[in-house]
């Protein structure tokens, strides 16, 4: 056996090795990607849940765009106003108007109260039975009752009730809005937190249309907007269906519940200094 060829070529590859090392060494220098430190301090601070509510492509792709100014310290929904102010303070920001929110499920159509209009065999999803005939539910507006926002949530917040509705576990959610998205029809909404009432319909239908397929769909009567049914304002019609303004002052949408002759408003938190019990039928 030759061995100073063997010599050689081992002492030929380690030469390339150490020359391509340094080669790789050169080039990652030279185009190394500087990485910004509060990049690293405001992705630490994050929940790590990696949801997509804030619009970005998990906490790493946020933590980019709120430290360069292209996101609001506020997008983090999971984080909540305590982490909006803990970012705030990386950033050398004040922080305002940080209002956690809370989901709520915008329909009370379910199984005693709305109709389908034929029995539906295909694939168990919401999104799919959107996309046939829209949907077995004999309103086109209401839940159908699948879950596909149930399957969204990644932070135990939703379940699907034994009456065909969602249920919003308060305590787990964090506003992310995935169940927002994965909803085919707009019936889940982020509300306030500190909201106790909201409107629990997005029918656009009018009177006999919409007590033909839901005994408890909104049938645009107005007269929540009206002076008589809501002295203190902050609803407006759009066309048929009322629009609540949270932020109008002085709102207080326990008036309008009590007026709705369809019982559409729904009680999420007790009246101020009623019992808890009050509007249980409405609630």
């Amino acid at each position: 056996m030759d061995y100073d060829i063997l010599l050689y070529a081992m002492l030929s590859l380690g030469g390339l090795g150490l020359l391509f090392g340094l080669a790789l060494a050169v080039v990652a220098k030279k185009f190394a990607v500087e990485v910004d430190p509060k990049v690293e301090e405001i992705l630490d601070l994050l929940p790590g849940a990696n949801c997509g509510g804030c619009g970005y492509p998990g906490c790493a792709g946020y933590a980019e765009a709120v430290a360069s100014g292209e996101a609001p310290v506020t997008g983090c929904a999971p984080g909540g106003p305590e982490l909006a102010e803990q970012i705030g303070k990386v950033l050398g920001v004040s922080v305002e108007n940080a209002v956690r929110k809370v989901a709520v499920v915008r329909c009370r159509g379910d199984k005693e109260h709305a109709r389908d209009a034929f029995t539906y065999y295909g694939v168990p999803r919401c999104s799919a039975a959107q996309r046939l005939d829209d949907g077995p539910k004999a309103c086109v507006y209401g839940c159908l009752g699948f879950g596909d926002c149930v399957e969204a949530c990644k932070f135990d917040a939703l379940v699907m009730g034994s009456d065909g509705l969602p249920v919003v576990i308060e305590d787990n959610c964090t506003a992310c809005g995935a169940c927002v998205t994965a909803c085919p029809r707009d019936i889940i909404a982020l509300i306030p937190y500190d909201e106790p009432v909201f409107l629990g319909c997005v029918n656009r239908d009018r009177g006999k249309a919409v007590k033909e397929v839901c005994s408890v769909g909104c049938i645009g009567c107005s007269l929540c907007s009206r002076e008589k049914g809501n002295p203190n304002g902050g609803i407006k019609m759009d066309g048929a269906l009322p629009v609540l303004d949270f932020d109008h002052e002085d709102h207080d949408f326990s008036d309008p519940l009590r007026a709705c002759p369809m019982s559409c408003f729904v009680r999420r938190l007790p009246a101020e200094g009623a019992a808890d019990d009050e509007n249980e039928d409405a609630a």
